[in-house]
């Protein structure tokens, strides 16, 4: 079954929101994303949405005085965009496994690693501490255990000897902005399924 309705979560600047916008608007988006989330009132990628038409709204997780709280509210607000696909695009928050089971098998995540490696923060930084020769980008569905979802898609670059942080998380970028795009498409095609704690993708 095709999905059509994509609600985009986020946090910042918007950047992977960026690229699925680009791709919609390009035509290599099967689905369209109708509606943008932020947590933070002054996230850039809010103006992002609203430059190209797309509905958006804040949860401002500092408004509630609990993790539960704040999840019930933005679970209202999703429910409210009615989507078939939500996509957290950099969206900083730890979700509780109630939430997560909510949306089970239609939420995806992108992460800055090739996961099960480097699971968590500053991906880029524990890369190159640890001497890695590649490293790269993970598309997988949310599940309660973080950073431990099914996985879609995966994209990869090498790590070079004069590699910085800064220019490793810029081409881990490009490469994140392909790949979730794809990642989505297929979803939003019909094409995923998950069997046995592991992506099955149809041709």
């Amino acid at each position: 079954m095709a999905i059509e309705r994509i609600t985009v979560l986020i946090s910042g600047r918007g950047s992977n929101l960026g690229a699925l916008l680009a791709a919609q608007a390009g035509g290599t988006l099967a689905g369209a994303i109708t509606h943008v989330i932020s947590n933070r009132p002054a996230a850039p990628g809010l103006a992002l949405a609203r430059d190209a038409g797309v509905a958006t709204s804040v949860v401002d997780h500092t408004a509630f005085a609990s993790r539960e709280a704040f999840e019930r509210a933005l679970a209202m607000e999703i429910d409210r965009s009615e989507p078939g696909l939500i996509v957290l695009a950099g969206f900083m928050r730890v979700l509780g496994a109630p939430f997560v089971s909510r949306y089970s098998g239609r939420m995806i995540n992108i992460h800055p690693s090739l996961l099960p490696a480097y699971a968590g923060l500053h991906t880029h930084r524990r890369v190159l501490a640890d001497g890695a020769r590649e490293h790269g980008c993970t598309v997988h569905f949310v599940t309660a255990d973080v950073d431990g979802g099914p996985i879609i898609l995966q994209g990869r670059v090498d790590v070079g000897a004069g590699d910085d942080e800064a220019g490793l998380a810029a081409r881990v970028l490009a490469v994140e902005h392909r790949v979730l795009a794809e990642a989505v498409n297929l979803f939003c095609e019909g094409r995923l399924s998950i069997a046995g704690g592991r992506v099955e993708r149809a041709p």
